[in-house]
């Protein structure tokens, strides 16, 4: 697994876990975030952008998400599918990531700990998201 995929991992990880205990000490994510990426701070550091990036823009991010996911409200996504569209959107829309990067990323995640429809399901909202900005005229990819 190449490296910074193993980070959207972890942050992966920790965004379901803040988001099924949303009164967990944050500080424990920056443990847990250390230990798992073994203290490689490059990796930790690109962890971190991703992990604290994602909080911040979490109510823009889950705007667009409701936006574009047709017949789907955040609550009824399975909670591993909210949570990699969420870092999959704050690829896309707010870091320097290649947008297409950032997609077949998630989709990656998707097949890995998602459900048998989360890859086909988060390729699709994270494109519509995508074509929505290149239309806007500020394309990220």
């Amino acid at each position: 697994m190449a490296r910074r995929s193993r980070a959207r991992e972890v942050v992966l990880q920790i965004l379901y876990q803040e988001d099924l205990n949303p009164d967990a000490d944050p500080r424990l994510a920056d443990e847990f975030l250390r230990a798992r990426l073994k203290h490689d701070e490059n990796l930790i550091e690109f962890g971190r952008y991703l992990l604290i990036g994602t909080r911040e823009h979490r109510k823009k991010i889950d705007m667009q998400l409701e936006r574009f996911a047709d017949n789907w409200s955040l609550r009824r996504m399975a909670a591993t599918d909210r949570n990699l569209l969420r870092l999959g959107a704050f690829e896309i829309i707010y870091s320097d990531t290649p947008a297409r990067v950032a997609i077949n990323e998630a989709v990656e995640l998707a097949k890995r700990f998602g459900g048998k429809h989360s890859p086909q399901f988060v390729n699709g909202l994270l494109d519509r998201i995508l074509k929505s900005i290149q239309a806007e005229g500020s394309d990220p990819a």
